[in-house]
């Protein structure tokens, strides 16, 4: 499941559980809508008991992230396990944005981060 909103360029996300191709099918348009609109955009990415993707939606993740890269400006990914982290250090060389994690306790200081 997947919750989104904006304010002006910055769209904030929670991930739960795991995603699927309807959470991309609401996603990709919302981020593509705000690209338009904004040119570049800060993404802060927040998982709640996040258990990853199904194959087709990580597809769909992947593919958008390729075809955007230069279209982010920052990415704040927020979790709570290890394997999280990972994703994010393996996320970085492929990203021209600035790419940083974030533990669950430190959520706050990842929208101040964001933001700035």
């Amino acid at each position: 499941m997947i919750q989104l909103k904006s304010e002006q360029n910055i769209v904030y996300t929670t991930a739960e559980e795991k995603l699927t191709d309807e959470d991309y099918e609401k996603m990709i348009p919302f981020l593509q809508e705000k690209i338009k609109e904004f040119g570049k955009i800060r993404w802060y990415f927040e998982m709640r008991d996040f258990e990853g993707w199904t194959l087709s939606a990580m597809w769909k993740d992947a593919k958008f992230d390729f075809e955007n890269n230069e279209d982010m400006q920052k990415v704040a990914m927020v979790g709570a396990e290890e394997w999280e982290k990972s994703l994010t250090q393996l996320m970085k060389p492929f990203a021209e944005a600035d790419v940083k994690y974030f533990k669950t306790a430190e959520s706050e200081a990842a929208r101040k981060w964001i933001e700035a």
